[in-house]
């Protein structure tokens, strides 16, 4: 049986995310404050807008687009997710939130300190990852990546370790000490399909590992 995924959205169109879990083969549901369900193999949490700030201990110090019903959905969907060792693929939004639910904060606004991950549609970068981590194995110690967003990782949280940085230092990838978990700032399902482009690594990489660990966990 093909793993099924599903997928957390802010409400908007999820198209990019459930082709990308289709053409890495497996099967996705995508929903706006869904209700943990563990008939699903894994979790996708999607892109959107910011957390609220008293979520990790911060004023508002320029946080846009909060949503708190979905923050409180989100962290009930990682407790119960990861709380089961279901895998889960943590995109952009998604990335702050896993971060957020181990303990850690976040950089409000990026500012002009790091223009190059916040512009009209993506900005191209390279990453540098940590040798023996995921994307390491994946894609090499350096590789270039989309970004669109004005926050990002501060302190990790408990059990999480940087795996890979943008030159400027901001955390591209998170993993975990013993969870199945992929954390990612960039957006993968922007970079496989029909959405491949010649700038970028195939993000379509991603989404087949996660799959691989889906399928693991569910006995497959």
């Amino acid at each position: 049986m093909l793993p099924k995924i599903l997928i957390s959205t802010g409400g908007g169109d999820p198209a990019n995310y459930l082709n990308a879990v289709r053409a890495a083969g497996g099967e996705a549901a995508a929903a706006y404050l869904p209700a943990p369900d563990l008939s699903f193999d894994g979790l996708l949490l999607a892109g959107g807008g910011d957390m609220e700030p008293s979520r990790f201990g911060q004023p508002d110090r320029g946080s846009r687009d909060v949503d708190p019903a979905r923050d409180r959905a989100e962290l009930a969907l990682l407790d119960a997710f990861l709380g089961a060792g279901r895998p889960v693929l943590a995109v952009c939004r998604g990335h702050q939130v896993v971060n957020v639910w181990a303990g850690g904060d976040l950089i409000q606004d990026l500012g002009r300190l790091v223009p190059d991950h916040q512009r009209e549609g993506d900005a191209v970068h390279p990453v540098q990852a940590e040798e023996g981590t995921l994307l390491y194995r994946l894609y090499g110690p350096r590789f270039p990546v989309n970004s669109n967003h004005h926050q990002g990782v501060g302190r990790p949280g408990r059990g999480l370790y940087a795996s890979a940085r943008s030159p400027d230092g901001v955390i591209e990838g998170l993993e975990h000490e013993s969870l199945p978990l992929i954390s990612v700032q960039f957006h993968p399902e922007r970079m496989t399909g029909r959405l491949s482009r010649p700038d970028t690594v195939d993000g379509g990489a991603l989404f087949r590992e996660f799959l691989r660990l889906c399928a693991a966990a569910a006995g497959g």
